[in-house]
């Protein structure tokens, strides 16, 4: 009799290893090995030839006539624009955050005005009881709206009781990381555990057209807990990002099959959930009545949509010999260093004395490169003490060489500028745009020089 095969499951990263160990060779993580079940070994298998004895695949041409699929929007625009224009029947979302921040409520307001927009809606709540997701949609004004509530974690109740009669348009499966399958042994949570569990979820959303929902775990270092070949699984990944002690929450789509990626929503926590932010630019800036040394205003894109930014820089002088602090909030740490590094090398400032707190202004976090000339400006502002023009807007991205790179989409963020009342605009050297007076550099060294007036 075959004798079955060992193999050992790192629940961190979902590494397999033949024998245990301490410690996990790939990920490096301590205890996190775990004995799983293998398949039977046996001669028949090791010399099967796999070319020959299954059924015939379909093969269609590239050129095919297809149809659009599907979409249903969930009633909150914000959330219908970071997933490309609503839930596409038959897809699986998986959303992700910290705890805390506003993914149950999200969902339960989605779920809730597509049901009151007749829709039929399941929510699955692995985490909570039924009656705390009701006192939940009571305080948020959403008590009479019909969903269907269960508390249950077997994942096997859970598709035979949406496979009985019509199944639902939008199912909500809260949390991935609850859900246990009794295909498999392990606890739920677990790499095997997750892994199983979602794949059933999507090939229900895929054989009866549900939209399938699955809100996941994150680690400490913000990354989806779970392997990472759930991410692969699913058609949409989005992120629910934002500080809890800020008002606002971005939703970020990381992955989309049915549309663009990096598109964002904008929301503002309030007491009675969250509520839609159109015009997310007039959120993240500061009224100054004067200037300020050390901040200026830059245009970011996320997707199509352009967000103005205010990026704060506060550099102090220290006395000789003390070590200098860097500091930085809602940008790269990396991408500070070489910017600094930059400024001291090609255009003569010095910052090995001072201090430097760098700063996005109302939680949000600055992904774009095109961050580099306004990060420069406002550091440039804050060791001189001379303040960057209050009607100007500044990006471009900064090579090792001093040279100021053009970015996209530049007739884009200056027209979201000129909406809210910009006048000018300090960027790359050949961007056009129209409504605005442009300052084109072509190195830092002469956009250093114009914000020092030499």
């Amino acid at each position: 009799m075959a004798k079955p095969q060992k193999r050992y499951v790192c629940q961190a990263c979902g590494s397999v290893a033949s024998r245990w160990a301490g410690q996990c060779a790939d990920c490096a993580e301590w205890n996190t090995l775990v004995e799983e079940a293998g398949t039977l070994a046996t001669p028949f298998q090791a010399k099967h030839n796999l070319q020959g004895g299954g059924r015939v695949v379909t093969l269609t041409a590239l050129n095919a006539p297809a149809v659009l699929p599907e979409r249903r929007t969930s009633g909150i625009a914000e959330l219908d624009r970071a997933l490309g224009g609503g839930f596409v029947e038959g897809s699986a979302t998986l959303i992700g955050g910290d705890p805390g921040i506003g993914k149950s409520t999200l969902l339960l307001q989605a779920a809730a005005r597509m049901a009151l927009a007749g829709a039929s809606v399941a929510y699955i709540s692995g985490e909570e009881a039924a009656d705390q997701v009701r006192l939940r949609a009571q305080r948020l004004g959403l008590g009479d709206a019909p969903v269907q509530l269960a508390a249950a974690t077997s994942v096997r109740d859970i598709l035979t009781t949406l496979s009985m009669g019509q199944p639902p348009a939008l199912v909500v499966i809260d949390s991935i990381q609850t859900m246990h399958s009794d295909l498999i042994e392990g606890a739920p949570g677990t790499v095997s555990q997750v892994r199983a569990s979602a794949g059933e979820l999507i090939r229900f959303a895929k054989e009866r057209g549900s939209a399938v929902v699955l809100v996941g775990h994150v680690t400490k270092d913000g990354a989806i807990a779970g392997p990472r070949v759930l991410e692969h699984m699913v058609d949409t990944v989005l992120s629910f990002e934002g500080e809890r002690s800020h008002q606002y929450r971005i939703l970020r789509a990381n992955k989309n099959r049915f549309g663009g990626t990096d598109e964002i929503g904008v929301f503002a926590m309030e007491a009675g959930g969250l509520a839609e932010v159109a015009n997310p630019s007039a959120l993240f800036l500061t009224h100054r009545d004067e200037g300020v040394t050390g901040a200026t205003v830059f245009p970011a894109l996320e997707g199509t949509r352009p967000v103005l930014v205010e990026i704060q820089a506060l550099v102090v002088r220290l006395a000789s010999g003390a070590t200098p602090r860097r500091s930085v909030v809602g940008w790269d740490a990396g991408r500070l260093a070489m910017v600094l590094a930059v400024l001291e090398a090609r255009c003569g400032l010095s910052f090995s004395a001072c201090e430097v707190y760098l700063n996005v202004a109302g939680g949000y976090r600055v992904q774009d490169p095109a961050a580099d000339l306004a990060v420069a400006a406002a550091l440039v502002s804050g060791l001189s003490e001379r303040p960057v023009p209050a009607e100007a807007v500044v990006f471009g991205e900064i090579a090792l060489s001093g040279e100021i790179r053009p970015v996209a989409h530049a007739p884009l963020r200056l027209k979201e500028a000129g909406k809210l009342g910009f006048e000018r605009a300090l960027l790359p050297a050949g961007a056009k745009g129209e409504g605005m007076r442009l300052s084109g550099f072509r190195t830092l060294a002469q956009f250093v020089d114009h914000l020092l007036g030499r």
